[in-house]
């Protein structure tokens, strides 16, 4: 399941939205429309060499060398050989990545490979994905609620002791 395809729940989906009028009337109100799709594409036989900025979703399959920040989704296709730091609200990466890489939900799809730092609230990662940098996740739940100065360093742990009569066991 890729991360753009999330569902709204069925009245975000009719488009309509009401809200109760000062007369004890119901009014529909126009939702704030969210683009479909790709605004921006970068074919696979295109270079772009800059800073590409956008409000909108983008889709890269060529070359790009620079730096991007996009308001919306980033997909870099499965062509795609990406030299730039990439921030964007959602990021899916199927092609090369040279650069780090932000969002809310970074998405390493198989073929995906990452020479960089990646920073993101949620990450996912399918089986065949090369990542050569650190993970950071920022803004989680869980971190707010765990206190890891709580947990044992590593020679705090004690060790079980054996059972006697087992093969295991110290003689």
């Amino acid at each position: 399941m890729s991360i753009f395809s999330g569902r709204k729940p069925e009245h975000e989906e009719s488009g309509e939205s009401s809200r109760p009028a000062p007369s004890g009337q119901v009014q529909l109100v126009a939702p704030v429309r969210q683009p479909v799709g790709f605004e921006t594409v970068l074919g696979a036989n295109s270079t772009l060499y800059g800073d590409l900025k956008s409000q909108a979703n983008v889709r890269l399959d060529g070359t790009f060398e620079g730096t991007l920040e996009i308001e919306g989704n980033v997909l870099v296709g499965e062509t795609a050989k990406i030299t730039a730091d990439i921030h964007a609200k959602n990021v899916a990466i199927a092609g090369a990545v040279r650069g780090n890489v932000s969002g809310k939900k970074v998405q390493l799809l198989r073929t995906g490979r990452v020479w960089g730092d990646i920073t993101a609230t949620a990450i996912a990662t399918e089986e065949g994905a090369f990542i050569d940098g650190k993970i950071t996740m920022v803004s989680h739940d869980a971190a707010r609620t765990f206190d890891p100065t709580t947990l044992p360093l590593p020679d705090e742990i004690s060790r079980p002791e054996p059972e006697a009569g087992r093969p295991d066991a110290a003689e």
